[in-house]
């Protein structure tokens, strides 16, 4: 049992950024398009179709967390102060999107709540591919605790996977909107789809070149014998993803962009954690060096797998009672 118990929170936690990514990642999308829209009516309905969402998106986010520092508490203990920058600054562009979000439902003036909300989804995603960048190109340990700067996380690839999670959000903000909004809005919605998905295919090639090119461990996993014959089918799948996401947005189809945008997400996701897996702080840390004591495992897995479905049951019972589009001219209100 001690064996497995660090794979299965392993297992847990990336279920849950998973989770977070997708369904906070949609309302983020919406955020970082947030200064197309042409009115205070549009903004409106692009809010109104994620009213009922948003605040429990976030769940995911904190369970997350909140596990890597029970389950893993070396690794949270050297994760955070090397990314503590851009962790405080997600953070807070959380708070500010939060904010104005729940604000602007009783302001007068929106301009700044508008742009409080555009620029903390903006600065959410890009802090949230720095972290994830931060990671890929590794952490500086020595003796098991952080060795490297304060500013070891501001690299160019860094940046780049920054950038990655803004189009990537947006893309999903976008097929959200084609799929739960009429008029103008969604059509609009269709066209930035289209932008956003070759923005993200570029971004993904990017960051699949520049990974194996400047980390060796991550070109061995991808590139030795036989490991290529089983891992090359997955960007095939990937591009064909693409394409059918592509021909789905022409056609004017509702829910299978939404659906391809998740399977690219869901790819990109098994692409890191095959070429990470098993550090938990790459390149020295593993699951098994950074986990708790299997008494601490066992106790917070038990509690944990009687509140996911719970979760699980709730998330699935608001998307479905909101289920609809939101008509235009409706607000959130």
């Amino acid at each position: 049992m001690e064996w497995y118990l660090p794979v299965i929170w392993a297992a847990l936690i990336g279920t849950a950024v998973v989770m977070y990514v997708i369904l906070d990642g949609f309302d983020l999308g919406i955020g970082i398009l947030f200064p197309f829209a042409r009115n205070e009516r549009e903004r409106d309905q692009m809010m109104r179709s994620v009213a009922p969402f948003w605040d429990g998106n976030e769940t995911w986010l904190v369970l997350g967390g909140g596990g890597l520092w029970v389950a893993f508490p070396k690794a949270y203990a050297v994760v955070m102060p090397a990314l503590y920058l851009p962790v405080i600054v997600m953070l807070l562009a959380l708070v500010f999107r939060g904010i104005a979000f729940e604000f602007r439902t009783v302001s007068r003036s929106k301009t700044w709540l508008n742009v409080a909300f555009s620029v903390g989804s903006t600065v959410a995603a890009f802090a949230q591919g720095i972290i994830l960048g931060g990671l890929i190109q590794g952490i500086q340990v020595r003796d098991g605790a952080f060795a490297g700067g304060t500013f070891d996380w501001a690299t160019p690839f860094a940046f780049l996977c920054g950038l990655s999670l803004i189009a990537g959000y947006g893309l999903l903000g976008a097929t959200w909107l084609a799929l739960k909004t009429e008029g103008p809005v969604g059509d609009r919605a269709r066209s930035q789809a289209k932008m956003l998905l070759l923005s993200v295919l570029v971004f993904m090639a990017a960051v699949s070149l520049w990974t194996p090119l400047t980390q060796p461990r991550i070109a061995e996993r991808w590139f030795s014998l036989p490991n290529f014959y089983f891992l090359w089918p997955i960007p095939v799948i990937t591009a064909l993803t693409a394409y059918l996401a592509w021909h789905w947005i022409e056609t004017g189809r509702e829910v299978p962009p939404f659906l391809a945008t998740i399977v690219l997400f869901l790819l990109g996701f098994l692409g890191l954690v095959i070429s990470n897996f098993p550090y938990l702080v790459p390149p020295s840390l593993t699951v098994w060096d950074t986990a708790a004591a299997p008494a601490s495992q066992i106790f917070m897995l038990l509690g944990t797998l009687l509140l996911l479905p719970i979760i699980l049951g709730y998330v699935g019972f608001i998307y479905w009672l909101f289920r609809g589009k939101v008509r235009e001219g409706e607000s959130y209100h």
